[in-house]
Protein backbone atom coordinates (compact mmCIF):
# COMPACT_ATOMS: atom_id res chain seq x y z
CA UNK A 1 0.00 0.00 0.00
CA UNK A 2 1.15 3.60 -0.75
CA UNK A 3 1.71 6.12 1.95
CA UNK A 4 -0.15 8.84 1.27
CA UNK A 5 1.99 11.54 3.76
CA UNK A 6 4.23 13.89 2.09
CA UNK A 7 7.63 13.45 2.48
CA UNK A 8 9.79 14.87 4.67
CA UNK A 9 11.38 18.14 3.89
CA UNK A 10 14.67 18.59 2.73
CA UNK A 11 17.02 19.92 5.95
CA UNK A 12 18.48 23.48 6.01
CA UNK A 13 21.49 24.48 8.18
CA UNK A 14 18.34 26.65 10.12
CA UNK A 15 17.39 23.07 11.13
CA UNK A 16 20.67 22.63 12.78
CA UNK A 17 20.53 25.23 15.48
CA UNK A 18 22.43 28.39 15.91
CA UNK A 19 26.05 27.01 15.53
CA UNK A 20 28.71 29.05 13.65
CA UNK A 21 29.23 26.80 10.59
CA UNK A 22 26.03 27.10 9.99
CA UNK A 23 25.75 30.50 10.46
CA UNK A 24 29.11 30.75 8.30
CA UNK A 25 27.26 29.17 5.34
CA UNK A 26 24.00 30.83 5.65
CA UNK A 27 25.83 34.57 5.70
CA UNK A 28 28.44 33.42 3.04
CA UNK A 29 25.47 32.32 0.64
CA UNK A 30 23.65 35.77 1.35
CA UNK A 31 27.24 37.63 0.77
CA UNK A 32 27.35 35.29 -2.75
CA UNK A 33 23.50 36.95 -4.15
CA UNK A 34 23.87 40.17 -2.14
CA UNK A 35 27.19 41.03 -3.79
CA UNK A 36 26.29 44.39 -6.04
CA UNK A 37 23.97 43.20 -9.30
CA UNK A 38 24.62 39.93 -8.84
CA UNK A 39 21.49 38.60 -7.66
CA UNK A 40 19.45 41.27 -10.62
CA UNK A 41 21.81 39.24 -12.97
CA UNK A 42 20.93 36.17 -12.24
CA UNK A 43 17.33 37.15 -12.39
CA UNK A 44 17.42 38.16 -15.39
CA UNK A 45 19.15 34.98 -16.43
CA UNK A 46 16.20 32.97 -15.23
CA UNK A 47 13.86 35.45 -16.93
CA UNK A 48 15.23 34.61 -20.32
CA UNK A 49 17.88 36.85 -20.86
CA UNK A 50 20.70 35.23 -22.46
CA UNK A 51 22.86 37.96 -24.85
CA UNK A 52 24.68 41.08 -22.93
CA UNK A 53 22.61 43.69 -24.23
CA UNK A 54 19.61 41.78 -22.61
CA UNK A 55 20.99 41.46 -19.47
CA UNK A 56 22.27 45.08 -19.71
CA UNK A 57 18.37 46.24 -20.41
CA UNK A 58 17.08 44.40 -17.60
CA UNK A 59 19.86 45.17 -15.01
CA UNK A 60 18.69 48.96 -14.84
CA UNK A 61 21.77 51.06 -13.56
CA UNK A 62 24.92 48.57 -14.49
CA UNK A 63 27.52 49.54 -16.91
CA UNK A 64 28.99 47.32 -19.14
CA UNK A 65 32.81 47.12 -17.31
CA UNK A 66 31.08 45.86 -14.21
CA UNK A 67 27.99 43.64 -16.10
CA UNK A 68 31.15 42.03 -17.54
CA UNK A 69 33.04 41.61 -14.50
CA UNK A 70 29.92 40.11 -12.59
CA UNK A 71 29.22 37.71 -15.85
CA UNK A 72 32.90 36.76 -15.65
CA UNK A 73 32.14 35.79 -11.53
CA UNK A 74 29.09 34.24 -11.89
CA UNK A 75 30.35 31.78 -14.44
CA UNK A 76 33.97 31.24 -12.05
CA UNK A 77 31.33 30.04 -9.59
CA UNK A 78 29.33 27.91 -11.37
CA UNK A 79 26.19 29.49 -11.10
CA UNK A 80 26.30 30.99 -15.11
CA UNK A 81 27.45 29.40 -18.51
CA UNK A 82 28.80 31.26 -21.17
CA UNK A 83 28.19 29.84 -24.70
CA UNK A 84 30.22 30.76 -27.96
CA UNK A 85 28.69 30.70 -31.42
CA UNK A 86 30.72 30.77 -33.57
CA UNK A 87 28.52 33.21 -36.09
CA UNK A 88 29.31 36.11 -37.91
CA UNK A 89 29.65 38.33 -35.87
CA UNK A 90 30.12 35.95 -33.28
CA UNK A 91 27.53 35.76 -30.39
CA UNK A 92 28.18 35.34 -26.83
CA UNK A 93 25.01 33.64 -24.88
CA UNK A 94 24.68 33.27 -21.09
CA UNK A 95 22.25 31.41 -19.20
CA UNK A 96 22.19 30.58 -15.46
CA UNK A 97 23.74 26.80 -14.82
CA UNK A 98 20.89 24.36 -13.18
CA UNK A 99 22.88 25.31 -10.04
CA UNK A 100 22.31 29.30 -10.74
CA UNK A 101 18.52 28.24 -11.65
CA UNK A 102 17.91 26.51 -7.77
CA UNK A 103 19.71 29.20 -6.32
CA UNK A 104 16.89 31.75 -7.73
CA UNK A 105 14.22 28.87 -6.97
CA UNK A 106 15.76 28.99 -3.21
CA UNK A 107 15.45 32.86 -3.70
CA UNK A 108 11.67 32.98 -4.80
CA UNK A 109 10.16 33.41 -0.81
CA UNK A 110 12.90 36.00 -0.46
CA UNK A 111 11.21 38.21 -3.24
CA UNK A 112 7.80 37.32 -2.74
CA UNK A 113 8.34 38.71 0.82
CA UNK A 114 10.02 41.89 -0.42
CA UNK A 115 7.30 42.39 -3.21
CA UNK A 116 5.07 42.16 0.02
CA UNK A 117 7.56 44.94 1.95
CA UNK A 118 8.24 47.38 -0.43
CA UNK A 119 7.78 50.13 2.20
CA UNK A 120 10.55 48.49 3.89
CA UNK A 121 12.81 47.05 0.92
CA UNK A 122 12.20 49.63 -1.97
CA UNK A 123 9.96 52.75 -0.71
CA UNK A 124 10.81 54.33 -3.81
CA UNK A 125 9.20 52.15 -6.16
CA UNK A 126 6.15 51.44 -7.30
CA UNK A 127 3.57 48.35 -6.54
CA UNK A 128 3.35 45.83 -9.43
CA UNK A 129 -0.33 46.76 -9.15
CA UNK A 130 0.20 50.38 -9.25
CA UNK A 131 -0.01 51.62 -6.08
CA UNK A 132 2.39 53.13 -4.07
CA UNK A 133 4.05 51.15 -1.32
CA UNK A 134 2.80 51.57 1.86
CA UNK A 135 3.31 49.88 5.74
CA UNK A 136 3.31 45.92 5.13
CA UNK A 137 0.07 44.20 6.54
CA UNK A 138 1.49 40.71 8.31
Amino acid sequence: MTSLAPAPAARTPLDEGPDGSACTVFQRTLELVGRRWSGAILFAGVAGARRFVEYRRAVHGISDRLLAQRLKELERQGLVEREVVPSTPVQILYRPTPRGAELMAALGPLASWGGRHLDVVAPDVVAPDGSAPGPASA
